[in-house]
């Protein structure tokens, strides 16, 4: 697929700077880019190499300084990493599906299903499952008992949902991920544990992403909740009861402790571990590897082992790095005053 550059400003509601009739036909990264390819720059450490991209077009916030380019053609947009988004869409290949019923697969009793089913090799569907329209399950996917799964919804291959979870409409579940496997409940009866059963399931809203070998604990009572919007990256892990609030975002090998209510809009870094029973409230923002043990209250940024106010994390660093010197500095001074 190739479009010209007018094509694709009128896509992005862009304005063209330079010609606009080049044909493009592949999207690369602004350093490597060549003749036919289009870049993107939405990131201001980038800005050294618009200058000598071998790029045809170039996409470019408005708030750069772009004057004296004449290397290559610019599409000025409001926002160069939103822009991108809707591009690459234009440009995906889709997967060529196929809307049957393997005949290596195992269905169980009982399936209503939509139209455009389609279901992999080697895939067990158990019994009472319905399914909705448009639906792709793909090879070696394990569906339980009861399950729901909504419309213009993608499982790829290795998916495991366990029984009675319910999967909302346009989710994309990637390999490898465990929705529905047991919290991690156990009562203390003197030196041993006993395990509490757990009862609930798991429920994802609309337009959910899960990433690959993310694991979805069930609640023990009631629901494992997460709401529209969600994007989940790799193998990160949800524990039992835990609520992620609507158009959240976690990144990789982030733990969520079970009972856990994560508020809307929250954007949470890599690596973090974060405690049961706490409530983080909306438009939270959590640095990577950062260790959050207390309630946090909307709109708040943090960081740190112990997470707490991100600036206030970084004035005591500066202070901790400090430590070995302020250290020599007080030690002198005491010998001083002896």
């Amino acid at each position: 697929m190739r479009y010209t550059i007018n094509e694709i400003a009128n896509l992005l509601d862009g304005k063209v700077i330079g010609n606009s009739n080049i044909y493009i036909n592949n999207i690369q990264k602004i350093e490597v880019a060549q003749k036919g390819d289009i870049s993107f720059i939405a990131n201001s450490k980038y800005l050294k190499h618009l200058s000598l991209t071998k790029a045809s077009a170039v996409i470019i916030d408005n708030n750069y300084n772009y004057d004296g380019i004449d290397n290559t053609t610019l599409i000025v947009v409001n926002d160069a990493y939103l822009s991108l988004a809707k591009l690459i869409q234009k440009f995906e290949k889709k997967q060529n599906i196929k809307n049957i019923i393997s005949d290596k697969s195992e269905i169980g009793n009982n399936l209503k299903s939509g139209d455009n089913l389609s279901v992999g090799s080697f895939t067990k569907i158990g019994d009472n499952v319905k399914v909705g329209d448009n639906v792709t399950i793909m090879n070696n996917c394990s569906i339980g008992d009861d399950v729901i799964i909504s419309d213009n919804t993608i499982i790829y291959p290795s998916v495991n949902i366990y029984h009675s979870c319910e999967i909302g409409i346009n989710n994309i579940i990637h390999s490898g991920v465990v929705i529905g496997s047991d919290g991690f409940g156990f009562a203390k009866n003197k030196k041993s544990f006993n395990k509490i059963a757990q009862i609930g399931n798991v429920k994802t809203e609309g337009n959910v992403e899960i990433g690959a070998n993310t694991t979805i604990d069930r609640g023990t009572i009631g629901s494992t909740l997460i709401k529209s919007g969600v994007k989940l990256d790799n193998q990160i892990q949800i524990g039992h009861n835990v609520t992620v609030g609507s158009d959240t975002v976690i990144a990789g090998l982030v733990a969520v402790a079970g009972s856990t209510m994560i508020g809307d809009n929250c954007m949470i870094g890599g690596q973090c571990a974060i405690a049961g029973h706490l409530k983080i409230g909306n438009n939270v923002k959590i640095a990577g590897n950062s260790g959050v043990g207390s309630n946090i209250k909307d709109n708040q940024t943090i960081q740190g082992i112990y997470a707490f106010n991100k600036q206030d994390f970084q004035r005591s660093y500066i202070m901790f790095k400090r430590l070995p010197l302020l250290s020599e500095k007080i030690d002198r001074l005491m010998k001083h005053f002896k």
